[in-house]
């Protein structure tokens, strides 16, 4: 008999699951929370493993195999655990999508992840997700069911939804389980005795330093690593109800509450509303009354982690130290973790110098989708976290992020990407996005848009747009019209931020803090 803690592989623990917890309750819905669209309500370790076994045979039947790519858009509940169980046995690659991604975005990561089928909740808090899918992507008005031919997306050759009125090019959930009874109990088994720890299991998208999304791989091995390792420190045990505040397509709410959850027989219980990662992320900068409640949970204080780390790998001691409010104080890492911090010659720093935190071991994730992976890490093989640090002896203080990338209520957002979709829109000649800082926000999105000639700028306008092409933590809060002689340069002809973030916090009023 096989033992969630000793699984290696996500078909193993999902196996050894079922067998340890049988008719305990996996995942559910918060009371008073309605409208799953797959499974039921609540999902026990068994109809779990029963569940995702009848649509892995149905994947498999329609060509899913090792390596193979399937993303899907569902909030959390039993529906997520289901579609990451069924693609992952199956030693395919899961791609959670962002339940929040609107057009403009979701079409980039359509490309970028190169899925050949994806699998879409109906609706999610009022939106009608086929109807965004149609939105991004026009072709799918007309197209054939299970037999897409989409420039935009090249890869991808069906998606899959429920409810009435889908568009045609649509197929429902019998697409993949009318097929599932030709795949046998036997060749299942074979299937997931060829999933190996080496193989990838998932790919995290998060906002990377381009315009393009950034898809963070991970392998089997390592985050079954990471989840004995987080179930450990995290408490999680039989029978325990873990409610889930976090997304469980990003790394927070799949790494810090589902997969310990399954591990140790714990029960999952999802809203469908979750914070957007800000509330209790690590690295906020909150309101002092925030910092107090934050202050009296239990331990680990958690201090820096990221989708690349597979969630945090520091914790502290105590909550905050004086002088440094923005992140737990760094005391201890996090097993399987090589941490140095480093000049800009990836040189250790000395005590009481800054440097860029860089990491590397098991759990880092062995490389991004579709980008050289010098781009990311070193020559000896650490990953560049963009984080600066301070060494304080034994101990390690977060000071700021070194690249430009902003971090607004815990997530991170691209400037690059909301000044792709600015410079879109008709009468905006150039945009520049920067944060200022913001006590509860931890940074601000404000936006300097100079228009073209001759053109007025409607600012509500604009951003009622934006929040149709990008998820609501992309839109700027704040916005400025400037003229092209404003826009400040460095002696690189580089358009200098920091001035640009200096002259919002003017226009704006907007106090430094």
């Amino acid at each position: 008999m096989s033992y969630p803690q000793t699984a290696q592989t996500l078909p193993q623990l999902i196996r050894a699951a079922a067998s340890a917890y049988g008719d305990d309750v996996a995942i559910r819905l918060a009371d008073g929370e309605s409208g799953a669209e797959l499974g039921s309500t609540a999902m026990s370790f068994v109809e779990l493993e029963r569940q995702s076994s009848s649509i892995a045979k149905g994947l498999l039947a329609r060509g899913i195999g090792k390596g193979a790519r399937v993303g899907f858009i569902f909030s959390n509940g039993p529906g997520f655990a289901l579609l990451l169980c069924a693609i992952a046995r199956i030693g395919a690659v899961a791609i959670p999508i962002s339940t929040m991604i609107r057009s403009g975005e979701l079409v980039r990561v359509l490309r970028q992840s190169d899925v050949s089928g994806l699998i879409v909740q109906r609706e999610v808090l009022g939106h009608d997700l086929p109807t965004r899918l149609c939105e991004a992507l026009p072709g799918l008005t007309s197209g054939d069911a299970g037999a897409l031919r989409l420039a935009e997306a090249p890869y991808l050759r069906w998606i899959i939804s429920s409810g009435e009125g889908l568009p045609a090019s649509f197929c429902r959930l019998d697409y993949l389980t009318d097929l599932a009874d030709s795949i046998t109990d036997a060749l299942l088994l074979a299937v997931e005795a060829e999933v190996h720890t080496a193989d990838q299991i998932v790919e995290i998208y998060t906002s990377g330093s381009t315009a393009l999304p950034k898809g963070v791989r991970h392998n089997h091995g390592p985050v079954l690593f990471r989840t004995h390792y987080l179930r450990s420190m995290l408490g999680q045990h039989r029978g325990k109800q873990v409610p889930v505040p976090l997304p469980m397509f990003w790394v927070g709410g799949l790494m810090m509450y589902l997969l310990p959850g399954l591990e140790a027989g714990a029960t999952s219980v999802c809203s469908t509303r979750t914070l957007n990662n800000s509330q209790a992320a690590m690295g906020s900068v909150l309101a002092e009354d925030d910092l107090a409640k934050l202050a009296q949970n239990p331990k680990p204080w958690w201090g820096l982690g990221m989708s690349e780390t597979l969630g945090p790998y520091s914790y502290a001691d105590e909550f905050r130290a004086p002088g440094f409010p923005i992140c737990a104080p760094m005391d201890h890492f996090a097993d399987g973790y090589e941490v140095r911090i480093a000049d800009e010659n990836n040189q250790p720093v000395g005590d009481n110098e800054v440097g860029e935190m860089q990491l590397r071991g098991y759990p880092v994730a062995p490389a991004l989708h579709k980008i050289e992976r010098a781009d990311h890490f070193t020559q000896d093989g650490y990953l560049k976290t963009g984080d600066m640090c301070l060494v304080d002896g034994n101990r390690v203080h977060f000071v700021g992020r070194g690249g430009d990338i902003i971090k607004t209520a815990g997530s991170n957002v691209s400037p690059a990407e909301v000044e792709m979709e600015l410079q879109a829109l008709e009468g905006i000649h150039s945009a520049f996005v920067v944060g200022l800082p913001d006590r509860e926000r931890g940074q601000l999105l404000v936006a300097a848009v100079v228009p073209r000639d001759g053109a007025t700028l409607d600012f509500f306008a604009i951003e009622a747009e934006m929040r149709k092409r990008l998820s609501p933590y992309k839109v700027p809060r704040g916005w400025a019209q400037i003229t092209r002689d404003e826009v400040p340069l460095l002696h690189s002809n580089k358009v200098a931020r920091r001035e640009i973030a200096a002259m919002m916090a003017e226009k704006l009023g907007h106090p430094t803090l």
